[in-house]
């Protein structure tokens, strides 16, 4: 069989997922265009060889509907002949595109495919697809009588069965900022990050090329004097446990952005002598409670360490994505991970978590770690509404 290798990945700099954000004045559409223009130009690649695109995106309406990928490779002056396709896997969508892309590679289904995600939350706001109607029938209504809780109930769920403390989910996120700024200011990004000129709210054309959302200045003793974003007196009374620790500094904010990553086979890239910089090791995907919801991150690396035959220990870095402290703090705490392996270059928290596009976001700053530390094997889960989460482990080469 192929081997699947990742030839290059890149990412937007994050910007805020509200109005005035760095994004914010450009239709996604064009920030996904930028990706898989660059994509191919970065590679001296034949767009017309690219078998298939596969974008992840959230909120599939409004300006992200009507299967945005294929838009976007239009826009990006792709053949007509090139196809493309829009998943949804909640948080982990661009992450389910990158496994789609690499299974088929290596099912010998494609030769070369781009995987992708966008997402702008300052345009698309989340839940602007639910607006006035809800997606659930009598039959979830059988089943979960006192009903499914947003992402945030959740966190707290979490929070409160492994017993993290205030001062902890705080401190969690404080050395995010830090390891996220750290990054910077050392030039870690510059070569995942891709500029973008985009318009600005005085409508002047600027370059965007450094993340939004990173607060270098944060610490754990400022965090400490939000308000929790989530207590509500029905959820108090329905969960006595929850002691009510999750605020806007210890979770994901609402961000813009898009990433790709350029996937082939390792013979198709020894044809058009391209040098892979990884290669696709194991797949998982796990589901788990809905109820608690951002826990699968768990039974998902599980499953992923069982197939690749590798433990904890030999692997180099583990990107668990951030959308609430408490998630990576738990998945640490059932794998006894090295919390120096966690996250080290800054996780969701401080970069920004654009929902569609933070699957092959965290690939290409996982990429990039290993490559600037030698590193040999990476791993990547994050959690997904409704109770997901996928896995993934990446060789590098």
């Amino acid at each position: 069989m192929p081997e699947a290798v990742i030839v290059d990945v890149v990412r937007l700099a994050s910007g805020k997922g509200k109005p005035g954000g760095a994004l914010s004045q450009t239709k996604p559409v064009e920030l996904l265009a930028h990706v898989l223009r660059a994509l191919v130009e970065r590679n001296d690649l034949d767009p017309a060889l690219v078998d298939d695109v596969i974008g992840g995106c959230v909120g599939q309406a409004g300006e992200q509907a009507l299967n945005i990928s294929r838009t976007a490779l239009l826009s990006a002056g792709f053949p007509e002949s090139v196809p493309a396709t829009t998943v949804d896997r909640q948080c982990g969508s661009s992450q389910q595109a990158a496994h789609f892309a690499a299974q088929g590679v290596i099912a010998g289904a494609y030769d070369i495919v781009i995987a992708a995600g966008v997402e702008s939350m300052s345009r698309v706001p989340m839940g602007f697809t639910t607006v006035g109607q809800s997606p659930y029938g009598p039959s979830i209504a059988a089943r979960y009588p006192e009903g499914l809780v947003g992402q945030g109930i959740s966190a707290e769920l979490v929070a409160a069965k492994w017993k993290f403390d205030r001062d902890a989910v705080d401190a969690f996120a404080a050395e995010s900022h830090r390891r996220a700024a750290q990054a910077a200011a050392d030039g870690f990004f510059a070569k995942e990050i891709l500029p973008i000129e985009v318009a600005d709210t005085d409508g002047n054309r600027v370059t965007h090329a450094v993340d939004e959302t990173v607060r270098a200045q944060t610490t754990q003793e400022g965090l400490s004097g939000l308000k929790s974003s989530f207590y509500s007196p029905e959820y108090a009374e329905r969960f006595p446990e929850i002691n009510w620790h999750i605020t806007p500094g210890n979770s994901s904010p609402l961000t813009d952005g898009a990433s790709g990553a350029l996937i082939m086979s390792d013979t198709m890239a020894a044809k058009l002598g391209l040098i892979p910089r990884a290669r696709f090791h194991a797949f998982s995907l796990a589901g788990d409670d809905p109820i608690f919801m951002l826990t699968a991150p768990i039974p998902a690396t599980h499953k992923v360490l069982k197939r690749s035959g590798l433990s904890i220990g030999v692997i180099d870095a583990y990107e668990v994505n951030e959308a609430f402290a408490p998630v990576p703090m738990a998945w640490a705490h059932e794998f006894g991970a090295d919390p120096a392996k966690l996250n080290p270059r800054g996780g969701a928290i401080a970069l920004g978590h654009a929902l569609g596009s933070s699957g092959t976001r965290l690939l290409s700053t996982l990429v990039n770690h290993l490559e600037a530390t030698g590193g040999r094997y990476g791993l990547q889960t994050m959690c997904e509404g409704a109770g997901m989460a996928n896995a993934t482990i990446i060789e590098r080469i």
